[in-house]
């Protein structure tokens, strides 16, 4: 009798179990592992050549001085020397990717005058050079994500137009960084749009990315991520590890209104921000394919002291997030080349590893063709909040696009930084799970049919 009681209640479980998954509509629930492979997407990533990196990088030294200040006449561009030289040599170089693939590329420059500033003694004019690589799907070609690295260098004074300023980790690694995932990926075509950025006005203000991102916001672009690449080059100090990559993001909002700010204190949402779901992602990619540097999440908008031109785009209310290297060396950045007491000062190439720099690259173009393949975010995801009860109810809007073939629900203790756990629910568009909402944070994020993920979305919650 006790044996067939075991039975029957082993089998009830079971039924209640199976009764519950599909009320939920749940086709399938475990640990969080991240996204599968693409073949394609790596396939790509096996084209990032690190001895075009360097020669990328000393190509961009040669120029002498790249401070936004410098010279800009052609007679200093045909001699290759100061910025203008070195603006014209990276528009040739998205302009030769661009014939390469038969047209693929647009090549744009974002031109302004700068008024004079602390950094900026006169007017003085600012290019910020980009490719679009356009989606093709008319819906999603409007989506868009970025890549960004700034080609202004700088010497100890930032105002000093004369002396060397090699800039061969700050910035031209970054630079580098877009150059070589636009040549990468421009050979293959995505459902959204790839930008490949190239600022100037860095050292003197952020001036070419706020410019940037001010006219994006201004113009309505529906830009989804922002990967900036800053001192990415992988310092050859004795210290520096060169296994990993840091990856800053912003906590708080810059663009939250106080309204925002006072719910996500109190929500405990200090972690979810757009930015931080973006740090996620990139961590995620990391370990879906090949990359050979592990993405190491820095939960603050930035080093101490310092500033990047993802904080420009994080203003006007985009996701941004910046990679820089494990350890810098202070000797080998706003400084003169020379040697004191033994010690070698200067931005030189022969302190960058592009091996390195080849491996960031490959992340930061493994992130964007995933994002530029995958579906548009779920809109308006919701949570119930309007009874006191242990379960969770989830709701969301359909992923506009008509790339979303399912659903799935991520969650993770609130003390975690990454997900842990995930829940498919097919093509609802709501969920009921038997957590509580008060222990967890949850997140909703949509699939294709080839399995590519979008950004996952926090909910808000309404009452």
């Amino acid at each position: 009798m006790i044996h067939m009681l075991k039975r029957g209640l082993l089998i009830a479980l079971t039924i209640w179990a199976a009764v519950s998954a599909q009320a939920q509509g749940s086709a399938s629930t475990g640990k969080h592992d991240g996204a599968p492979a693409d073949g394609r997407i790596a396939a790509a990533l096996g084209q990032v050549s690190a001895e075009r990196i360097q020669a990328d990088i000393e190509k961009l030294v040669s120029f002498h001085t790249r401070v936004t200040l410098s010279a800009q006449d052609q007679a200093s561009i045909a001699m290759g020397r100061g910025i203008g030289a070195a603006r014209e040599w990276i528009k040739s170089e998205f302009e030769r990717y661009s014939r390469e693939c038969g047209g693929c590329l647009e090549v744009r420059a974002d031109s302004f005058t700068e008024a004079p500033g602390e950094r900026i003694p006169k007017p003085t004019e600012i290019t910020n050079l980009y490719a679009v690589l356009k989606g093709t799907d008319p819906e999603n070609a409007k989506r868009m994500v970025l890549v960004t690295g700034h080609y202004d260098s700088r010497n100890s004074d930032t105002l000093d137009i004369e002396k060397a300023a090699p800039g061969a980790n700050d910035d031209a690694s970054g630079t580098a960084v877009s150059l070589e995932c636009a040549r990468a990926l421009s050979k293959l075509k995505f459902p959204a749009t790839i930008i490949f950025l190239t600022v100037a006005g860095e050292e003197q203000g952020l001036n070419g990315s706020h410019h940037f991102a001010k006219s994006a916001k201004d113009q309505g672009w529906n830009v989804e991520a922002v990967l900036n690449n800053d001192i990415v080059g992988g310092d050859k100090s004795a210290e520096q590890d060169r296994t990993v990559v840091r990856v800053f993001s912003e906590g708080l909002p810059a663009a939250a209104s106080e309204r925002d700010i006072r719910r996500i204190r109190g929500l405990g949402g200090e972690n979810d921000s757009a930015s931080r779901q973006l740090a996620r992602y990139v961590t995620e990619v990391g370990r879906s394919y090949e990359i050979g540097v592990k993405p190491v999440m820095i939960f603050r908008l930035d080093r101490y002291l310092r500033g990047g031109d993802h904080s420009s785009f994080n203003q006007q209310g985009f996701a941004a997030v910046r990679f820089t290297e494990w350890r810098e060396d202070f000797h080998h950045q706003h400084q003169d080349v020379r040697t004191e007491n033994g010690v070698e000062y200067g931005d030189l190439p022969k302190f960058v590893d592009f091996e390195y720099v080849g491996r960031v690259a490959r992340l930061n173009a493994a992130t964007l063709a995933s994002l530029a393949s995958a579906p548009a975010p779920p809109a308006n995801v919701r949570l119930q909040t309007k009874d006191l009860e242990h379960d969770s109810s989830l709701t969301w809007e359909a992923s506009p696009g008509g790339l979303a073939t399912e659903y799935e629900v991520v969650w993770r203790a609130t003390t975690s930084p990454e997900w842990e756990h995930v829940q498919n629910v097919g093509q609802a568009a709501r969920a009921t799970l038997k957590i509580s909402k008060d222990n967890v944070i949850f997140a909703v994020r949509t699939i294709d049919k080839d399995g590519h993920r979008s950004l996952p979305v926090a909910p808000v919650p309404e009452p």
